[in-house]
C-alpha cells in the first residue's frame, strides 16, 4: 500500500483539529461562532465550486434535483460539527473535544453497521469491534478525568490564594459558611454545564458518519465526488445562515462585525480550506485504500494533532500539558479506533 496515500489520510484527519483552532480566530474577529461558521462554510463551498468548475464536474450538481430530498441533507452535519468545535475547543481543550467527536463517530458508525441504516451493509458485532468500543470509552474517560483533575488543581490554587487574601477581612467563624453558600450552587451548575458540552461533542461527532452514509447514497446518483461535496457544503452554508438569521432576530447572538478581521492571523482563514481538503481527500482515498483504513487513519490524525495543539498551545490555544493520564487515554483512543475500524 502506497505510503503517500496513508500519510495523506493522516494529514487530512489532522486538518480537522487545525480547522477548529483556525475557526476560533475567525470567531474572535467576527464576534459570533454562528457568523464564523457561516463564513467558513461559505468559503469551503466557494473553493469546491472553483474545483468543480476547473475539473469540468460542476454540471453534475444539476442531477441533485432528481434525487430524494433526504439525500441532500448530509450537509446538515457540517454546521453542527464546525460550530461545536468552535464552542468546545476553548472550554474542554483540543484533545478532549476531539476525543468526544471520535466517540460519537465510532458509536454512530457501529449503529449504522449493526442496523444496516441509510444503505450501509449490516455487519455482525465481532469480539474485536466490541473490544475496540470498550477501549475507546476507557480512553475518553481517562482524558476527561485527567483534564478535570488538572482543572480542579488550578481552581484549588486560585481559591487558596483568594482565601489567604480575604482571611484578614473575614470575621471569625463566618468564612466557612460563606464559602459553602457561595460555591455549592456554582459547582452544581458547572457539572451540569460540563455534561451538556460533553453531550454536544458526542452528538457532533455522531453526525459525521451519518453525513458520510447520506452522501454515499447521493454519490450513487451524481457519481462525481466534487459535485457531491459541493452540494453538501451548499446545504451546510444555507443551514447555518438560516440559524444565524434566526438567532439575530431574537437577539441570541451578537451581530457579526468586520472591523477586527484585519487583526486576525493569516491562518485564521484556513478553516474552509481544511474542510475542503478533508472532504476531497476522503472521497479520493476511500477507493484507493478502503473505507476502514481511511477512517482509522483520519481519526488517528485528529487525535495526534489535537494532542500537539493542547500540549504546545499551538494556534493561540490555551496550553494543557499532556499528563500521563491523558496520554494513556490518547493511546487507548487510537487503539480502540483501530480495532473498531480495522477488525
Amino acid at each position: 500500500m502506497d505510503i503517500a496515500l496513508l500519510a495523506s489520510a493522516l494529514l487530512a484527519g489532522s486538518l480537522l483539529a487545525v480547522q477548529a483552532s483556525a475557526n476560533l480566530q475567525l470567531t474572535k474577529a467576527i464576534g459570533t461562532p454562528y457568523g464564523a461558521s457561516t463564513v467558513q462554510l461559505g468559503l469551503a463551498a466557494g473553493l469546491l465550486l472553483v474545483l468543480a468548475v476547473a475539473t469540468g464536474t460542476a454540471g453534475a450538481v444539476g442531477l441533485a434535483s432528481d434525487v430524494p430530498l433526504w439525500q441532500l441533507l448530509g450537509g446538515l452535519a457540517s454546521p453542527l460539527y464546525i460550530t461545536s468545535g468552535i464552542l468546545l475547543f476553548p472550554r474542554l481543550g483540543a484533545l478532549a473535544a476531539v476525543a468526544l467527536f471520535v466517540t460519537g463517530q465510532m458509536f454512530a458508525s457501529l449503529a449504522l453497521d449493526q442496523l444496516g441504516l441509510l444503505g450501509v451493509d449490516d455487519k455482525p458485532l465481532t469480539a474485536g469491534v466490541a473490544l475496540g468500543a470498550a477501549t475507546v470509552l476507557a480512553g475518553i474517560t481517562l482524558i476527561i478525568r485527567g483534564q478535570r483533575t488538572s482543572a480542579t488543581r488550578r481552581r484549588a490554587t486560585r481559591t487558596s490564594a483568594s482565601a489567604t487574601t480575604a482571611s484578614d477581612a473575614t470575621p471569625p467563624g463566618r468564612g466557612a459558611a460563606a464559602t459553602l453558600t457561595t460555591t455549592r450552587s456554582p459547582a452544581t451548575a458547572a457539572r451540569l454545564g460540563r455534561a451538556g458540552w460533553i453531550l454536544l461533542g458526542v452528538a457532533a461527532g455522531a453526525g459525521l458518519p451519518i453525513q458520510g452514509a447520506v452522501n454515499a447514497q447521493l454519490r450513487e446518483s451524481i457519481d462525481e465526488p466534487l459535485a457531491v461535496a459541493l452540494v453538501s457544503f451548499a446545504v451546510a452554508t444555507l443551514t447555518i445562515a438560516i440559524v444565524l438569521a434566526a438567532l439575530l432576530s431574537v437577539g441570541a447572538t451578537p451581530t457579526p462585525r468586520t472591523g477586527q478581521i484585519t487583526e486576525m492571523p493569516w491562518w485564521g482563514w484556513l478553516g474552509g480550506g481544511c474542510a475542503v481538503v478533508y472532504v476531497t481527500a476522503t472521497f479520493l482515498l476511500i477507493p484507493e485504500i478502503g473505507a476502514a483504513t481511511t477512517v482509522a487513519l483520519t481519526v488517528t490524525g485528529q487525535q495526534l494533532a489535537s494532542a500537539a495543539i493542547d500540549g504546545r498551545g499551538l494556534f493561540r490555544m490555551p496550553r494543557r500539558p499532556l499528563t500521563s493520564q491523558r496520554l494513556a487515554g490518547l493511546v487507548l483512543l487510537i487503539a480502540g479506533s483501530a480495532l473498531v475500524q480495522l477488525t
